[in-house]
């Protein structure tokens, strides 16, 4: 059975003995907050698990690990920082509590390529990180402004998730039995995941992402959801299956388009027996 609101499609059904409601985001942060918000608005969940499939930007992890991050940040919301101005400069309209500089910065100069080019400048000069502003219901009063860059996934619904360890995942791609990974996939929690409506394909955007944020899990989607559960205060957790090495490395690590179902196959896994846990 289903239902079509708002240009969705709800379908309602169980898995093990949980009563579900399954709906497909779409692509990007717009369509992932607004489709989370309508299904929290007409429905009365009890819990949300948001699954899919990611960029990678640990290079420890393989090609098919499903990540079970503890946090995930919206990191396409940025100041954009004038030319000729730098760390010591205030940013505009930080002064009345707006914007930040605690996040940190991507100043393009530390990447532009050629003779002396670090000492050239660069007329885009930087952007800096930004929290979203927040406006939790709990508070119980509206136009309470907060702000949050991480938000926490449902610390319940992670540790159950720990139950996971072990769940069998395809190594092989099922279209063709001669494309397998070098070990079989593995579940991993681990702490951070980002997201913005950006897809990355860039080696030295995934390595800054890496190094400024520690995250693993680089998607376009997730910190959406997060961030409706955190102001709507409804239990939260995502797993993201990686397809790719984001930007490429090895020769299997850039085939998003090879094991993209392989690891698409595996958020499902992982989500499914997740579920059937939350009783």
């Amino acid at each position: 059975m289903s239902s079509l609101p708002q240009g969705r499609r709800f379908r309602f059904g169980t898995i093990g003995e949980q009563k579900v409601v399954i709906v497909m985001t779409g692509l990007g942060m717009l369509n992932s907050g607004v489709t989370t918000q309508l299904l929290l608005t007409l429905f009365d969940v009890k819990g949300i698990v948001h699954f899919g499939i990611a960029g990678n930007a640990d290079p420890d992890r393989q090609i098919g690990d499903v990540a079970v991050p503890r946090y995930w940040a919206h990191t396409g919301l940025w100041n954009w920082q004038r030319y000729g101005h730098g760390p010591e400069n205030e940013l505009a309209l930080e002064s009345n509590g707006d914007y930040t500089r605690e996040l940190g910065s991507l100043n393009f100069t530390d990447y532009t390529v050629g003779k002396n080019a670090r000492s050239a400048g660069n007329l885009l000069n930087g952007v800096w990180y930004q929290p979203e502003e927040v406006f939790p219901a709990a508070s119980g009063t509206p136009e309470v402004r907060g702000h949050a860059f991480w938000a926490p996934v449902d610390a319940r619904y992670y540790e159950l998730s720990r139950k996971l360890e072990g769940v069998k995942l395809e190594a092989c791609v099922v279209s063709n039995g001669t494309t397998c990974l070098p070990r079989r996939p593995a579940v991993a929690w681990v702490e951070r995941g980002c997201s913005a409506s950006v897809f990355v394909d860039n080696a030295a955007y995934r390595e800054f992402l890496r190094s400024r944020f520690g995250v693993t899990a680089v998607d376009m989607e997730t910190a959406a959801v997060a961030l409706v559960a955190l102001q709507q205060g409804a239990p939260f957790i995502a797993v993201r299956a990686l397809s790719d090495l984001a930007g490429g490395g090895a020769a299997e690590s850039n085939e998003a388009g090879v094991f993209a179902p392989l690891a698409a196959q595996n958020a499902v896994t992982v989500a499914v027996e997740l579920i059937s846990l939350l009783n």
